[in-house]
């Protein structure tokens, strides 16, 4: 049980590690290699005060050395799924982390659900081989490939005896002889009381469970009483959510999508989360 789970290891969710930990509270980071944040990508930034013409993969090398420094703990992966009772209980691959308070600072997660796929949620479409491959085993399934790690996915449903077609708009690294591939961009789940198959470029694959491996699973999928207008979460000065001890900063509150704003709203929140518990 740590006393605040982040989620994100970006700007936003290291400054709020940072600043958790100067309160003397237990904080996990739970996120992708920092070294894959779009933030990498920035080939020199001006803008953040007193740090001009640095790149950006230097400032998110800085960023994660100090929380590192000070204490705070690191999980790669993606949440799955996250229960609210007791706390927050989230679920990384196959292992679940408990936390008191949670800080939601995934950037921008830029992904339209697939038609269907919302309604056959939990009766076929899975969004985690390692949670739901076993109700699978030796059954039809399709993994559409949306994430670096959804090839080795595939391949562990495939281990499980699964009859698995592996569904992508590119070609697969690593994906085991024996697993078909498909190349398809326009999607569809398809079903009746449960998923009966995937349409993909307008050809049918039947199958009982359609695997959606993005590399990133929505805070509205995770939460879904979260309050969010026009696709940003909403929150108040203190980065307080409508959910009692949930927290969010940085580009999922919305516009300007920069590291300075972030890094801010990310101080923010974890001082707030750090009262939440106090009080």
């Amino acid at each position: 049980m740590y006393d605040i789970l982040v989620l994100g290891a970006g700007p936003a969710g290291l400054a709020a590690a940072v600043a958790a930990r100067g309160r003397d509270k237990s904080v996990l980071v739970i996120g992708n290699r920092w070294q894959d944040s779009p933030l990498a990508k920035a080939e020199r930034v001006d803008n953040y005060l007193g740090l001009p013409g640095r790149t950006g993969m230097e400032l998110l090398e800085e960023y994660h050395r100090h929380a590192e420094g000070a204490g705070a703990e690191f999980v790669t992966g993606k949440a799955l799924s996250l229960l609210v009772w007791n706390g927050f209980s989230v679920t990384v691959g196959s292992q679940v982390y408990q936390g008191r308070a949670l800080v939601l600072a995934p950037g921008v997660v830029r992904q339209a659900k697939y038609p269907g796929e919302g309604e056959y949620l939990g009766r076929g479409v899975s969004y985690c081989a390692t949670c739901d491959g076993m109700l699978y085993r030796n059954r039809p399934v399709v993994v559409v490939g949306l994430s670096a790690d959804a090839p080795q996915e595939a391949n562990y449903l495939h281990s499980l005896g699964c009859q698995v077609v592996y569904v992508s708009p590119r070609p697969a690294q690593g994906l085991e002889e024996g697993i078909p591939y498909m190349k398809a961009g326009r999607l569809a789940v398809k079903g009746e009381r449960s998923v009966t198959g995937l349409e993909a470029d307008g050809a049918l694959l039947p199958c009982d469970g359609v695997f959606i491996l993005r590399r990133a699973v929505a805070p509205t999928d995770l939460l879904p009483a979260l309050a969010v207008e026009d696709g940003v979460i909403q929150v108040d000065r203190r980065m307080a959510t409508n959910i009692p001890g949930v927290f969010a900063a940085g580009d999922c509150t919305g516009e300007p999508l920069q590291a300075a704003k972030a890094v801010g709203e990310g101080h923010v929140a974890g001082l707030s989360a750090c009262a939440y518990l106090d009080g």
